[in-house]
């Protein structure tokens, strides 16, 4: 298994190191600028600190699920605050441990992970589904939206989609497409926030031979590889101000100009937008052209979040599991009543793509033919699930330590809080 360690703490880097070289082939780097320069798909594991100079760890993480890069992660910190333990875990982390940790507890986590990869190495995206299957459940406010798509789906106008991360966009402007008299032509896609913002202009234009030291060769852009066709531009709002102006310049006059070319070349592109931020703020912030809005906006699509369409959640899940049952080889599996609830219960921050991780890790997981409720690993995020993430979060410290004042500053809080927190929750007998 090849594992990443992004650790400024030379210490904990060597130590590290150390007690896992002889099994796993590891490569560790001090800062997560450095790492970024370097891991690549073939990393099957990062385990990486939070607390870090240049970028912190969950910005680390953004970045490499920015980068497509298929790898597990296991978070180790030794300020375990409850909003970064939260949103680490709403990135799709694993294992979040607390320093100073036990090895045989990050072991585990290893194996934990090396045996979801294992399973899912040869596996394809269960989400890319064609386009007569593209949704896999159904709701009112769902069927709502499609009518409205179909109806955009006709015409050639611009439409952005709006809605949170995960909600299923780039699904939608498949649908779109696939509904649209361009349907037999092509559909490109581009995620505006995983390009640098200097390589991005090289990808959307394309570039002449020899427009700068590295272009060996003429190079294509997405605009004229998506001539006749379809071109999804995704998180929009990430978009430089300098290349608004030259995308806004593409849909008045539908010419393109190649990066050291001198020739306009004309293009017939349908485009679709997305983002997940408020791009009329940005606009108020000058830091979104409203012209360009507009002409991307002329019809727009607010797409619920999953927690507002319960009635898809269940058919989904289920859905999901059988296609993961089927794609991993495994034996027939099912939900539990109590697993079932859980997953009604619970309010999705990551949307569909999240369901579809949690589907998929508690199949793989799972003993026998039935998932229970422990399978979906959901207990951090059911309700009162603050209080009991604080309450693991005290406990795993209380193992290592009874310095209060060193726990109170590790957790971030007052002694006094963490006294009347100790008591609330009957903690006493770990003292």
């Amino acid at each position: 298994m090849k594992i990443a360690i992004v650790e400024d703490d030379i210490n904990m880097r060597n130590s590290l190191q150390l007690a896992l070289s002889d099994e796993y082939e590891l490569t560790c780097f001090k800062n997560a600028i450095d790492a970024l320069k370097v891991i690549d798909d073939s990393y099957e594991l990062i385990i990486s600190d939070i607390n870090m100079p240049k970028m912190d760890g969950l910005e680390f993480i953004k970045e490499c699920l920015n980068k497509k890069i298929n790898a597990e992660f296991i978070i180790i910190t030794g300020n375990a605050t409850l909003n970064k333990a939260i949103e680490s875990l709403r990135l799709g982390v694993k294992d979040f441990l607390t320093k100073p940790f036990d090895l045989d507890k990050l072991k585990e986590a290893i194996t934990r992970a090396k045996i979801i990869k294992e399973k899912t190495s040869k596996i394809k995206k269960i989400n890319k589904e064609s386009k007569n299957d593209m949704f896999l459940a159904s709701s009112k406010k769902l069927e709502e939206l499609k009518a409205l798509a179909l109806k955009a789906a006709k015409t050639d106008v611009s439409v952005m989609l709006s809605g949170e991360s995960g909600v299923g966009k780039e699904v939608f402007a498949k649908f779109i497409h696939e509904n649209s008299p361009r349907k037999n032509e092509k559909f490109v896609a581009i995620n505006m926030a995983s390009i640098p913002d200097n390589l991005l202009e090289s990808e959307l234009f394309g570039y002449e031979k020899g427009a700068f030291t590295d272009a060996s060769a003429t190079k294509i852009g997405l605009f004229e590889l998506a001539n006749n066709g379809t071109l999804f531009l995704d998180e929009i709002g990430e978009m430089s101000i300098a290349l608004q102006a030259k995308l806004l310049r593409v849909l008045q006059d539908k010419t393109i100009k190649r990066i050291g070319g001198l020739k306009d070349i004309k293009i017939n592109v349908r485009i679709i937008s997305a983002s997940n931020i408020n791009i009329n703020e940005n606009i108020k912030q000058e830091k979104f052209r409203a012209d360009l809005f507009y002409r991307l906006n002329t019809i727009l699509l607010n797409i619920a979040p999953l927690r507002e369409r319960k009635e898809e959640i269940l058919p989904l899940a289920n859905a999901i599991l059988q296609q993961s049952v089927k794609e991993y080889d495994l034996e027939e599996k099912e939900f539990s009543k109590e697993a079932n609830e859980c997953l009604l219960n619970y309010n999705y921050p990551g949307n569909i793509r999240e369901l579809i991780s949690i589907v998929q890790r508690a199949c793989i997981l799972s003993d026998g033919k039935i998932v229970q409720k422990q399978d979906l690993h959901l207990a951090f995020e059911e309700k009162k699930s603050i209080d009991d993430m604080q309450k693991e979060l005290i406990i795993q410290a209380l193992s290592y330590t009874k310095d209060l004042k060193q726990i109170a500053k590790m957790l971030s809080m007052s002694e006094k809080k963490l006294e009347e927190k100790i008591n609330n929750y009957n903690l006493k007998e770990y003292l």
